[in-house]
């Protein structure tokens, strides 16, 4: 019985190519109680192995985190299947907004702790005592009420290139950082502002919702499906587009772009840029923002030492990083101090001074 992949990226991506079909790009969430992860993380890799889904999918106790891609002419197998699946009857999906054949090369379905790192002991407070959730109509109307603070849920790298008008953007590595710091500097308004929060897709704010009604907040709103929701719901009901820039999304795309703004910079000289980019050194791999004169004047690395070593032989490469495991760089997302452009995003505090 095969529970895992047995192709490379390399030969997915041709097969891709030979295939010919247009793929769906689609996430979905939904937190429920899973006895055995296990059982239900092979069930799903035998039944979506099946019908070409690729992707990266998380299972746990507390439930189930998936984006993936499938091709267009299985996706209504693949929906009826979902609705054999009690929790994940009529899930909502959300279909990217930028298509691309090639967003996913592998399925991997595997069994975490938790399917968002948060960092929180759900035994500690409701996990069901979420807040309100409200379509993108209502999204626009509460950001325009002088009593609203927006909340980015996301981190540094993904608002860096495109958030909300008038949103608070911590400047954090991960969602767990960035739960502490915005109940300590929004604690003065618990009760007298509504706290309307967003993400990428809404998972995050799923969790973050019911933590900061156990801490105090009286008025919680989230962004229901999240940017991805929005934008679809803007497009059919022809509403007024509030995101400036690109959606950070964590697959091949990299991002979707929203409006036309260009509201990020280049690491390397500064120049208006927002298209995020691998440093081609694979000891290296940092993920930063990098404009196309960089990319061809840097050979698509992040500094001139990472660029001696990728013109090095392969094997003289995969010499050197024997022993070394990986750069401390990769977990850093634009942070690495040879970048003199990365901006650190406004914090909590000078936003509420305004």
């Amino acid at each position: 019985m095969q529970l895992y992949n047995t192709l490379s990226a390399k030969e997915r991506a041709e097969l891709i190519e030979q295939a010919g079909k247009d793929r769906l790009t689609i996430s979905f969430y939904a937190y429920a109680k899973i006895g055995n992860p296990e059982i239900l993380r092979n069930h799903l890799f035998l039944v979506w192995n099946e019908l070409d889904v690729l992707g990266r999918i998380y299972v746990a106790h507390e439930g189930i985190n998936a984006q993936l891609s499938i091709p267009a002419d299985n996706f209504n197998k693949f929906k009826e299947h979902l609705d054999t699946i009690s929790f994940l009857e009529d899930v909502r999906l959300n279909i990217a907004v930028e298509q691309n054949n090639f967003a996913f090369l592998k399925l991997k379905v595997k069994v975490r702790d938790k399917i968002v790192a948060d960092g929180l002991n759900d035994d500690t407070f409701d996990v069901t005592n979420k807040g309100i959730h409200v379509d993108a109509q209502k999204f626009n109307e509460l950001i325009e009420d002088e009593n609203t603070i927006l909340v980015d849920m996301r981190n540094h790298y993904e608002s860096e290139i495109g958030h909300f008008k008038n949103a608070i953007t911590p400047d954090v590595d991960t969602f767990r950082e960035s739960l502490d710091i915005i109940e300590e500097d929004l604690k003065d308004h618990k009760e007298d502002k509504n706290l309307v929060m967003y993400c990428t897709g809404g998972i995050r704010c799923e969790k973050a919702s019911a933590y900061y009604k156990h801490k105090g907040f009286k008025n919680v709103y989230q962004l229901e499906g999240g940017i991805i929701n929005y934008v679809r719901q803007i497009n059919e009901k022809g509403l007024d587009n509030k995101f400036i820039g690109k959606n950070f999304v964590f697959d091949e795309r990299r991002s979707e772009r929203i409006s036309d703004d260009v509201i990020a910079h280049c690491h390397q000289c500064g120049k208006p840029a927002d298209l995020h980019t691998n440093c081609a050194n694979e000891a290296c791999h940092l993920l930063f923002i990098q404009c196309e004169e960089c990319k061809e004047k840097m050979e698509n690395c992040c500094s001139t030492n990472c660029m001696e070593i990728n013109r090095m032989p392969y094997e003289e490469q995969k010499a050197l990083r024997k022993g070394q495991g990986n750069s401390n760089d990769i977990f850093k997302k634009g942070r690495a101090d040879h970048l003199p452009f990365k901006k650190d995003l406004r914090n909590i505090f000078e936003v509420l001074k305004k």
